[in-house]
Parts: structure tokens; sequence; C-alpha cells
């Protein structure tokens, strides 16, 4: 139970640093552990996830104190790393924006605030509403997901122990049972870090789904600096073999589109390249399959 106080470490405050600190690290290898069980449950809901979304669905993910801002840090990055649309990213905190950098008293507790926020979305079945919370009973999250199943949308729990109302509300409800944290109930720490693990695997799995990767890179990836357009041009580079200036007139040309840029040096014109990745949703690979085929 993440509540449980371990007898193991009620006097870790009268332990050598260098002891504490060693501990509170083995203790949270066993996060991946405890991620690691349900890789299957996992695996299942990024596939039913990528063929909700497909070309219009969003991404909701709903939460409250460390939970919540978990959800916000995985759901940020896939625009950058993904490309993933602005327009398709939706986040539900309890207590709103102001959660994200302190605590809003009670917020948490409130089940028909959750069901109204997600009610305001006006969902449909095309889109992906994920849930976390490491009790598994905060009623916030719990009402956005009962909102969002009754609207028809894929609703997916993630929480880490029983009894887990939020896994039973969720169409797919994911345990990962992390056990008592080394500080009795602080959760941010080896809860906290299962459900990072999990959200990493399951929001990538999609984008890998969905398209947005090819040959293990990320060629939807947004250049927003320096670093990020020398690491396209060597990725065009890599996977198409021709030279770094070839690769660098081609994705200026695609307007630092990577994907359009690697259809330029295989021949593709700007329109049907911009036209081939529409009809196949941005799929890159899938462009290519059609072309050999």
């Amino acid at each position: 139970m993440t509540e449980a106080a371990l007898k193991a470490y009620l006097h870790i405050a009268d332990w050598p640093t260098r002891d504490a600190v060693a501990e509170m690290i083995a203790n949270q290898a066993h996060a991946a552990e405890a991620v690691a069980k349900v890789s299957a449950q996992l695996a299942h809901a990024a596939e039913e996830a990528a063929a909700r979304l497909g070309r219009h669905g969003r991404l909701v993910y709903a939460g409250a104190g460390t939970s919540g801002r978990i959800g916000v840090q995985d759901g940020v990055e896939l625009g950058p790393t993904y490309g993933w649309p602005k327009e398709r990213m939706v986040f539900l905190m309890a207590g709103g924006q102001t959660a994200l950098m302190q605590a809003v008293e009670g917020a948490e507790d409130d089940h028909a605030k959750g069901m109204e926020d997600a009610q305001s979305l006006q969902l449909t079945a095309s889109d992906v509403v994920i849930g976390l919370a490491a009790s598994g009973s905060t009623p916030y999250t719990i009402g956005v997901i009962e909102a969002a199943r009754a609207a028809g949308a894929l609703t997916i729990g993630l929480a880490n122990k029983l009894p887990a109302p939020l896994c039973q509300a969720a169409e797919i409800g994911i345990l990962i049972e992390t056990g008592a944290e080394v500080i009795a109930g602080s959760t941010r720490m080896k809860a906290g870090t299962a459900q990072k693990i999990a959200l990493n695997v399951l929001s990538t799995t999609m984008m890998i789904r969905l398209g947005y990767v090819f040959e293990g890179r990320m060629v939807a990836m947004q250049i927003s600096n320096r670093k990020l357009l020398a690491r396209a041009k060597a990725m065009i580079v890599e996977l198409t073999g021709c030279e770094e200036e070839q690769a660098a007139v081609a994705l200026e040309q695609a307007g630092r589109n990577i994907r359009i840029a690697i259809l330029l040096v295989k021949g593709w014109t700007l329109n049907q390249a911009k036209a081939d990745l529409d009809h196949w949703a941005g799929n890159l690979a899938a462009v290519l399959q059609a072309k050999a085929s």
C-alpha cells in the first residue's frame, strides 16, 4: 500500500545521508519492475489508442497533484518530439493550471468538476483519455474518466494500489503495484516514477503505431533550435545516403519538414510529397512502401 509506513525506514532521518540516498535509489528501481509486469496491458492500450486517434482524435491527460503533473510532462513532449498537433492535446488538471505550480485545496476531491471538465470537451469515439492516480481513487480523475467513457471516448486508467476504482471506471484499467514508499505516502517517488515510465512507453508506442517513427528515428519532430536542425540534417543523410549539403537544401525546400525532405531527396516533387504524406496520414514508411509496390 502506498500509504504504509515501513518499519525499515522509520528512522531514516537518523541514517547517514549516503545510506539514505542509496536506499532511495534502490527502492526506485522497483518502479521499473512493476511496470514490466503490465507490459502486455500497456501494449494493448497503445494499440487501441492509436486505432482510435487516427487522423483527428484528441489525446487527453487527466489527473491531480503529482499524477496530473506527470501527465502534463508526458503530453507536452509529444509536440516537439513527434509533431503531435497542439489542437489534439488536452490536459485536465484538478484545480486548473494553477495546480501545476502549487497545490489547490480540495480540487482533487471534486468528482462533479471532473465530469464537468470532461463533458466540456464534447468528446467522441475518436478521443483517448488517460486518467492517472497513484491512489486509484481520486474523485476528480474518476469523474473525468466516467464522463469520457459515457461519451464514447477510449478511457485508460493508471493506478498504483488496490482497490482502484479508477481502473474499474476506465475501459482499460492498468494497475501498477509499486507498494509502500520509503517516505510513507510520498507517491511522487516510486509510484510517480512508475507512472512516468508507463506513460513514456504508452505514448511512444502510440506514436510508433501512428507512423511518426521511421527506422527508429523521430522523423516527425519539430525543428526549434540549432541542435535539432543539425539532428534533422544528420537524420536525412543517414536515411537517404545523400550529402549533407543536399540534405540541408531539401530541408529548407520542405519548410523544415523532415519527412518531406526525405521524399524530395528520393525524387518526389514538393507537391507530390505533401500529397502522399497527407494521403498516408504522415506515415513515411507507408508512403515509401506504396511507391515500392
